[in-house]
């Protein structure tokens, strides 16, 4: 197996950089249930339009989610399918580490 690269490692920065707002998180979990709308994304996110779609250029340009152009509406996918995993595991370490704080206080 090749060894990563400093170009590797800023790749993976990237997709990171792209998880690391709060938004992108909620739209990101939303598109793994599947196919969304900017509208539905809009909604769902309480933001208006143009904010949501340069959040949605974000995850885009990191490679996370792709869309296509229906009529006037754009859909957006998920395309990096191991994200939902990950949040899982992030997920289940904050309610791990919740716990482990309560505990020592008791």
């Amino acid at each position: 197996m090749k060894a990563p690269t400093q170009e590797s490692y800023a790749a993976r920065a990237a997709v990171f950089k792209a998880l690391g707002h709060p938004s992108r998180l909620l739209m990101v979990d939303a598109l793994a249930k599947g196919e969304l709308c900017v509208c539905d994304l809009t909604d769902l996110a309480g933001l208006d339009v143009s904010t949501v779609s340069k959040h949605l250029s974000v995850l885009r340009e990191a490679g996370i989610v792709d869309s296509r152009k229906e009529g006037t509406s754009v859909f957006y996918r998920l395309i990096l399918s191991c994200v939902p995993g990950f949040i899982s595991c992030v997920d289940a370490h904050i309610k791990q580490t919740a716990l482990a704080r309560v505990a020592n206080l008791g």
